[in-house]
């Protein structure tokens, strides 16, 4: 199985540090070790700088690692020529929330990175089978017009050739170590400090920085269906709402198909759609006619997350209102040679990996996936914190209301690239200039709460969005998700107490970050007032013109959040 495979690959590479108590000094701190952690982090120690890696699980993690799916596809412009249609075309599907400076910086940087990758570190990525599989529909991203050029990452793979990379470059990897607080100077030098809570020695360690970056990954921690990995618990965007960063279009978060059953939390193969056949077990569907259903189901085949600016969403809309059981749904398949190599690819992996034919029965589920939006940065991947940059899914602005499939993986290599040599340039400034604070080993002055009330309170929390903040959002709900929220964080100040317990002050203030996420997510979809892309509101069910730009959500001066939009 993919997990066992991963935790074979990273047992114990040359380079992973059991976490001994004494702070850490180093000039760079990374947090996740995804595409994006692990790139920067590579890219930063390749300039000289002492990185070190830190991921709340085994080093390579995230949703770059998710078991659920085959690979990851990367997709980027065919050639220099292609990559103006390639932006025109994310900025045309990201509606107008889509920052122009942060989409060109990403589509120039994926041909480069794509050449890193494959002559610096050695990566195979897969291709296409042949010219003609490459012409193929399947292989236009989702969302998009045109084919691009388009490789494979697969978990074997990026495993070899990233363990290797950070043991050649000395970055020191700190497993089962997570990110629960930062602290600033004093002199406005920016980030100097983070709290690392290390969870196999049950201990709060202090860690001196030059800079950090924040590769944290996406939002889908906070719902209790989705599609990623364990080890995406969305706090990283909270410690950076207190800290001072804004977020962008945060809002805007995938919805995708995922089975329930014969075995859930994998990812449905949206190309798949246009075999489907037979949907009267679902009461929206039956009223249809079999020619509008079979044309419904061949345009959802061109995306996997769901859209509610396109007619196919009365097809999300069928696989939401089947609830927890899922829609049941049926293929009939052409003969194996005249399926698409897409197809073939995933239905045997299916089979191989999961034992899955097409031939069974399956039940469909919609899922929270990917974000959208994320910690706004500029360019060189830098916060509003001096000395705190983010990148990967952690991010947002190079994406809109709806993603091009493929650009996910190519935002954490691109910004990963740049996230890694702008904090290592940071730092090394830093430390010449003698910016650098001196930072005491003592615990931070959190108070804490017992672990089981950390627990039981992310629990509230995925309960909450998954029943107001999926695919179907109006005022009603999210004002009801915006009470609960207050509710959970009311039990969390009230259990507050005097503590030296690590564990208990861990959860505490990880409690406290995933709260004030959960709370940025329903003010920017209160705030957002229309229907656009991945947000769909059924109270406004179209867009509104006046809505066409970016969300920004920030902390008020009372501690809570404040969007606004334009």
């Amino acid at each position: 199985m993919a997990t066992s495979r991963i935790a074979r690959a990273t047992e114990s590479p040359a380079g992973i540090d059991p976490a001994p108590p004494a702070p850490l000094d180093v000039d760079v701190l990374v947090v996740g070790s995804g595409i994006a952690g692990t790139v920067a982090a590579i890219t930063a120690a390749s300039e000289g700088a002492r990185v070190a890696l830190a991921c709340i699980g085994r080093f390579l993690g995230g949703s770059s690692f998710f078991p659920g799916t085959w690979g990851l596809g990367l997709i980027g412009p065919r050639d220099t020529s292609d990559a103006e249609d390639l932006i025109d075309s994310i900025l045309d599907v990201g509606q107008g929330v889509a920052e122009p400076g942060l989409v060109r910086t990403l589509v120039e940087g994926i041909l480069p990175a794509v050449d890193w990758l494959e002559r610096e570190l050695d990566v195979a990525l897969k291709r296409p089978e042949s010219d003609a599989s490459a012409e193929e529909a399947a292989f236009i991203p989702c969302f998009d017009h045109n084919r691009r050029l388009w490789r494979g990452l697969t978990r074997t793979e990026l495993e070899r050739a990233f363990a290797c990379a950070v043991r050649q470059r000395g970055v020191r990897i700190l497993e089962h170590t997570e990110l629960v607080d930062m602290i600033k100077d004093d002199g406005g030098g920016g980030v100097s400090c983070a709290w690392l809570y290390d969870r196999r020695r049950d201990e709060l360690r202090a860690c001196r920085v030059g800079a950090a970056v924040l590769a944290c990954g996406g939002t889908s921690g906070l719902f209790a269906r989705r599609l990623t990995a364990g080890d995406v618990i969305g706090s990283g965007h909270g410690i950076a709402l207190q800290q001072g960063c804004t977020l962008a279009n945060i809002e805007f978060m995938q919805m995708m198909p995922g089975y329930v059953a014969p075995v859930p939390g994998l990812v449905f193969n949206e190309k798949t759609f246009r075999y489907i056949e037979g949907t009267d077990s679902s009461p929206r569907l039956r009223g249809i006619s079999p020619t509008r259903q079979a044309a419904l189901l061949e345009m959802r085949s061109g995306h996997g997350p769901f859209s509610a600016r396109r007619d196919d969403r009365l097809i999300d809309l069928a696989i939401d209102e089947a609830g927890e059981a899922g829609l049941a749904v049926h293929y009939d398949l052409p003969p194996y040679e005249a399926q698409p190599e897409f197809v073939r690819v995933f239905n045997a992996w299916l089979e191989d990996e999961h034992g899955i034919r097409p031939t069974d029965e399956l039940r469909v589920a919609l899922y929270a996936h990917a974000s959208n939006g994320g910690i706004a940065i500029g360019s060189d991947a830098q916060t509003e914190v001096p000395g705190l940059f983010a990148c990967g899914e952690a991010t947002g602005g190079m994406h809109g209301a709806d993603r091009i499939g493929g650009l996910s993986s190519a935002n954490g290599l691109v910004f990963g690239r740049i996230a890694g040599a702008s904090a290592a340039r940071w730092a090394r400034r830093r430390e010449g200039d003698g910016m650098r604070t001196r930072i005491e080993a003592k615990c931070p002055s959190a108070r804490g709460i017992p672990v089981e009330k950390g627990r039981s309170g992310l629990k509230c929390i995925r309960e909450i969005m998954g029943a107001r903040a999926m695919v179907a959002r109006d005022e009603a709900g999210l004002g009801q998700a915006a009470i609960a929220l207050h509710r959970v964080d009311e039990e969390r100040r009230a259990a507050e107490r005097d503590t030296d317990a690590a564990a208990e002050r861990a959860a505490d203030l990880r409690l406290r970050a995933q709260i004030l996420l959960a709370q940025s997510m329903i003010c920017a979809m209160r705030a957002r007032t229309e229907s656009r892309g991945a947000h769909m509101r059924t109270d406004r069910p179209g867009p509104d013109a006046r809505f066409a730009h970016p969300s920004r959500t920030r902390l008020g001066a009372d501690a809570s959040p404040r969007t606004v939009i334009g």
